[in-house]
């Protein structure tokens, strides 16, 4: 359930709906923004009616979301997300180009590194002085990207890479779809205050992604994004292709910004020059290209 308090609501009567909430066995979960604060009621909805709430001070409406996802669908805030990182608006009006290609960051909008990605050698034993080498050149080049003074978007693959890519600088964290439902991860970053780009993985539903995000939201971390880089392809020699449809339904139904990669992507042939219209069209706020 969704509590929406009136634009000049007193911090009394915040207080005054988060202590109702919590007599009735529930926890709250309150989202701040420039007019209006909304409260989250998580728990089991069904001991008390919507009525209750609605007749305490400065409450303007009372959602019942029917969906797993509460927090960050449009039905608790009409108006998209919006996530400022070093002057650049994520969400906003502009669709944002963001690059992969570090030689064109400063023609960019923002700048996206995969720096952890190492070809996986299970029978190999790990030498800690060539580790330590990689650490080191990971922290160069997330350093030499931040000069650029654009956001830089940061691929991790493990929970144990977070501090890493924090320490180098990262004013984003990426997480692909195959982490999408790793728990221990998502509440890692829930209790940062670091934005998060969360992708689909290539076999989840659009509900399951947004279960994801919310997991995220509920941690405490409001400044989450969706990302979308690929759904499987029925075409033998090209695996992955825009899961345009999900796209577009998780900007009619969630506020949060979502971002196309669309690095390694296929579709119909399509050279990335249309695949980059292609997500422009669906309606994506940013799109990462090589």
């Amino acid at each position: 359930m969704i509590i929406v308090m009136g634009k000049n609501a007193s911090q009394e009567s915040v207080e005054g709906v988060i202590g109702f909430i919590r007599n009735k066995g529930l926890k709250e979960h309150v989202s701040r923004g420039e007019e209006r604060t909304i409260i989250g009621a998580v728990g089991d909805e069904r001991v008390f009616r919507p009525n209750e709430l609605e007749r305490l001070p400065d409450v303007e409406r009372v959602v019942r979301v029917l969906n797993d996802w509460k927090i960050i669908s449009r039905e608790a805030d009409e108006e998209d997300s919006r996530i400022v990182i070093r002057g650049v608006i994520f969400g906003g009006v502009k669709r944002l180009d963001i690059t992969a290609d570090t030689d064109r960051a400063q023609k960019a909008d923002a700048v996206f590194v995969d720096p952890f990605y190492l070809p996986a050698r299970p029978y190999e034993k790990v030498d800690e002085q060539r580790e330590n080498l990689r650490v080191r050149a990971i922290v160069q080049e997330i350093s030499d990207l931040q000069k650029t003074g654009k956001p830089v978007i940061v691929r991790i693959r493990d929970v144990r890479q977070i501090d890493e890519a924090l320490s180098a600088g990262a004013d984003i964290l990426y997480l692909g779809g195959s982490m999408m439902t790793n728990r221990t991860l998502l509440d890692e970053v829930g209790r940062l205050n670091t934005p998060v780009v969360l992708c689909k993985d290539k076999h989840h539903r659009v509900d399951d992604w947004l279960v994801a995000a919310e997991h995220i939201a509920l941690r405490g971390n409001s400044h989450i994004m969706l990302g979308e880089a690929g759904t499987l392809s029925f075409e033998p020699e090209h695996a992955y292709r825009l899961d345009v449809d999900a796209i577009v339904r998780v900007r009619k139904v969630c506020r949060l910004p979502v971002i196309a990669n669309i690095t390694r992507l296929w579709h119909n042939d399509m050279p990335q020059e249309i695949l980059y219209r292609l997500a422009a069209a669906a309606g994506v706020n940013g799109i990462i290209s090589g």
